[in-house]
């Protein structure tokens, strides 16, 4: 047991530094929780709750970071605010209320496309500048020049997103950047800030729903919280000095690799036995 609580507090400290990198520290807690609840049908379920609670410290260390940014965009975080929350909660409520053994058929393809999206955030992130380095106006006009119907469709982007989030939540950093482009946001410290408070916002309304279910396993979640936050104050000192390009490299190789194990445990292992 003590041997389980060190890895998982290694793993968190580990994800705590990815998420104050690049994002993806998900990737890292889940497949150890998993393995160390058992890797059960519940403890696939219960792995992704205890995952969530024990990253969420981190989130609000990340935020008191953004403070100044966040005081400049509180218009776009109001009008977004209400689709993170209701997204979140209707995820989280999937995840506790369908039978297990959907959750962990859904397992691999979550990975996979976490993995996906975390290997295609820099492309990602280089299209979304282009597009706005040609307008660099539309940071200064806001939302006014937007079509209500493109601005519908972003709030319905992030009520899905955070349907997502609430249910899993690898991945969703990159989608929710995406959104922030859409509504005309140009300046990446601003569109971070905002993603991590919306990002806090879905997972502490996971949290809530996830405490009194019953599904967390609050021993774990507490000493991995704690780990989460050192590791993420420590890289938000030291990133400077990291190779980012190799951090991604490592996280993008673990999540494919961890894809392709639950697609051959969840299709192939059953039918061998």
């Amino acid at each position: 047991m003590l041997a389980d609580y060190a890895l998982l507090c290694l793993v968190a400290a580990m994800a705590g530094a990815v998420n104050a990198i690049a994002g993806g520290g998900t990737l890292l807690t889940f497949p150890a929780l998993y393995a160390a609840l058992g890797g059960t049908n519940a403890a696939a379920v219960m792995a992704n709750t205890t995952s969530t609670v024990a990253l969420v410290p981190g989130a609000i260390g990340a935020l008191a970071g953004y403070r100044d940014e966040i005081r400049h965009e509180r218009r776009r975080v109001v009008l977004l605010l209400l689709p993170s929350i209701v997204g979140g909660l209707l995820g989280s409520l999937l995840l506790v209320q369908l039978p297990s053994e959907s959750f962990a058929a859904a397992v691999p393809w979550l990975i996979l496309a976490a993995a996906l999206l975390f290997a295609l955030q820099p492309r990602i992130s280089r299209w979304i500048r282009s597009e706005h380095s040609h307008a660099p106006e539309a940071e200064h006009a806001g939302l006014a020049r937007h079509a209500a119907g493109v601005l519908a469709a972003v709030l319905f982007f992030q009520f899905l997103v955070a349907t997502y989030g609430g249910y899993f939540g690898a991945g969703i950093g990159i989608l929710m950047l995406a959104a922030l482009a859409i509504m005309g946001m140009e300046d990446i410290h601003r569109m971070n800030a905002v993603k991590v408070l919306l990002n806090l916002s879905i997972n502490g309304t996971s949290v809530v729903v996830f405490a009194f279910s019953g599904k967390v396993h609050w021993p774990f979640a507490g000493a991995m919280a704690v780990s989460s936050i050192v590791g993420g104050y420590v890289a938000a000192h030291t990133a400077k000095r990291l190779n980012k390009s190799l951090v991604r490299g490592l996280i993008v190789a673990i999540g494919f690799g961890l894809a392709a194990y639950y697609f051959y445990r969840e299709w192939l292992a059953p039918q061998s036995a």
